[in-house]
């Protein structure tokens, strides 16, 4: 596929699903925090497109995981109804959209980071590639945890819907094992795709 097409296709299906789920989500503000990457990352991506262009491989990942954000906001992530779903036919005690979110913020990331990393620093010879973008992952995931427990200290109880604990005491935990668990899992499963659209 050219690439202007799959640009138009992600960015009109990614549009779509921003426009419904601005309308009437469950919380405003905790739509506004989930959605803030997108809101933050669909202009660098414009603005870098033509000269750091990025692999399909990588386009679609990062489409997909703007869905993920995005349906998370209008719900909240404890509230997704696919997640209810997955709860009752599993017998699970919490909505695991949430655990799925985190798990796409290390499988997303991975490729990011090591695109990034091959195309800037070329480490596919030097051994480290795979452990540097687990930790740029596992990085991210807590600097993420950061984010969600200033945003709980300055919204008081009005940021538990974003925070998405679900009364688990070890949810940040949880969240950083899962991030690392989709980083390892996308450089496993995606590597060699990805060396072969990588320039």
């Amino acid at each position: 596929m050219h690439r202007t097409r799959r640009h138009r296709i992600l960015l009109v299906g990614v549009a779509i699903v921003f426009a419904w789920s601005a309308v009437a989500p469950h919380d405003r503000a905790t739509w506004w925090m989930e959605v803030a990457p997108v809101l933050i990352g669909l202009p660098i991506l414009w603005a870098t497109h033509r000269r750091f262009p990025l692999t399909p491989l990588l386009e679609w990942l990062l489409a997909i995981h703007a869905i993920v954000l995005i349906v998370g906001g209008h719900y909240s992530y404890a509230l997704v109804p696919a997640g209810d779903w997955f709860r009752d036919l599993m017998g699970w005690r919490r909505n695991p959209y949430d655990r799925f979110g985190h798990l796409m913020q290390g499988f997303v990331p991975a490729i990011l980071t090591r695109e990034i990393l091959l195309r800037q620093l070329d480490l596919r010879r030097r051994g480290w590639l795979f452990f540097l973008v687990l930790c740029v992952c596992l990085a991210f995931s807590a600097f993420y945890e950061l984010l969600e427990w200033w945003a709980a200290e300055i919204a008081g109880d009005g940021a538990q819907d974003f925070l998405g604990t679900q009364g688990d005491i070890w949810d940040a935990q949880w969240d950083m094992f899962l991030a690392a668990i989709g980083a390892i899992v996308a450089q496993i499963l995606l590597a060699k795709v990805h060396d072969r659209q990588l320039p």
